[in-house]
């Protein structure tokens, strides 16, 4: 299970072989940790010693993030103790062939996974520039077996990455000002929830890398660089159109999100809160391009009534581009639980030959990884949307 914590002043105790959250002398939840497989906190939140002492001795995965979710940082279970994988992972960096070959196929799932979501927005939408922008990435695809230094697929997986954003907005309903991805600050709406979902989705590939036995930093397409994830951020790739992309889609189309539950970060005056609509989050699995499921997935949120925030400035009132734009409380909970449901989607996983849900995916990910670093596999095959 993981559970999210995003209540301002809240206070994680341990009382028995249980954690509780609190505010004030009030009791919201118990926390079984031993059902427990990653806690994330928003903002603040504060952990006792001793009930941060009960999540180490259980090796739950606690996550910080900043109140409207930038990732600051964690504390993981013990680092895998088998150091001949961890030399051989090291060792790999400087195989050109194996380093060629994984990330070829990285590249070729990102890709390929890219140009088949573009493809179903033009039959979906009838947008002639989706297809235009499919068919350009398809050809970039052809040109990864020639490429011949992992410079030049990275620079295939850029290019790819432009022409995808070209043509992405067109499938949303309505104009969302979404004209090409912004990360730091996100300026339009649909930025501010791709860079909330990979943020999300870092933090399950992570959780899925060190349960593989694998250590998180030394990665092939990305490079190497202090405090960088880089081989998270090399198994994310594949899966940043199939859970966050295809999401973002769905919850702008089903009006799960609209215009009111954005705001611009400017300290101008404050407003009144917007309502939650609340609208039915299982309604994303009527989507057809989204595809979410209609569970509720092994998650839960914590959010108990929040104070208002004083730097709040209405979304129109304001041009688009100028100040970072964020999420308001209600819609924030809407997006993880969004996510969350996102994860229990089932599927045929190939490899598998079985179905998975994309949580499974992930770890199975992971797995396959190691076996190729290990030798026992020689081809990395990626997750393919179809």
């Amino acid at each position: 299970m993981v559970v999210y914590v995003r209540t301002q002043g809240a206070r994680i105790i341990k009382e028995g072989r249980h954690l509780l959250v609190r505010k004030g002398d009030a009791v919201y939840h118990t926390l079984f940790t031993y059902k427990l497989n990653q806690l994330v906190l928003f903002g603040n939140v504060e952990i006792t010693h001793s009930a941060l002492a009960q999540l180490m001795r259980y090796g739950i995965d606690t996550v910080f993030l900043s109140y409207t979710g930038r990732y600051l940082g964690r504390i993981s279970p013990p680092e895998s103790k088998n150091v001949f994988l961890h030399k051989r992972q090291y060792g790999l960096l400087d195989n050109e062939t194996f380093t060629l070959r994984l990330v070829r196929a990285i590249v070729a799932g990102k890709l390929s996974n890219m140009a088949t979501l573009l493809m179903r927005i033009k039959r979906s939408r009838n947008e002639p520039l989706a297809g235009l922008k499919a068919r350009e990435i398809q050809n970039l695809i052809r040109l990864l077996d020639a490429a011949e230094s992992v410079d030049s697929l990275r620079g295939y997986e850029g290019r790819g990455s432009a022409l995808y954003f070209e043509a992405f907005s067109r499938g949303f309903i309505e104009n969302q000002g979404f004209v090409r991805r912004v990360r730091r600050p996100p300026t339009d709406p649909v930025n501010s929830v791709l860079s909330l979902l990979y943020t999300f989705l870092m933090n399950r590939v992570y959780a899925a890398v060190r349960v593989a036995g694998l250590d998180p930093y030394p990665g092939f397409l990305h490079s190497l660089d202090y405090g960088r994830y880089s081989l998270v951020l090399d198994l994310m790739e594949e899966f940043r159109t199939i859970i966050a992309d295809t999401l973002a889609l769905s919850l702008f189309n089903l009006k799960i999100l609209k215009r009111d539950d954005f705001y611009f970060e400017e300290p101008i005056r404050a407003e009144d809160p917007i309502e939650d609509p609340g609208e039915n989050i299982a309604a994303v699995s009527r989507d057809p391009i989204g595809l979410i499921t209609n569970g509720h997935g092994d998650s839960e949120l914590l959010d108990l009534p929040e104070q208002r925030m004083a730097d709040e400035v209405p979304f129109e009132d304001l041009p688009t581009g100028k100040y970072p734009v964020k999420l308001r409380d209600a819609a924030f909970k809407r997006v993880i639980e969004a996510f969350e449901q996102k994860l229990t989607t089932s599927f045929h996983y190939q490899p598998a030959e079985r179905q998975l849900t994309y949580g499974e995916a992930l770890l199975f990910q992971a797995g396959q990884c190691r076996r190729v670093i290990e030798g026992e596999a020689e081809v990395y095959q990626p997750v393919l949307l179809k």
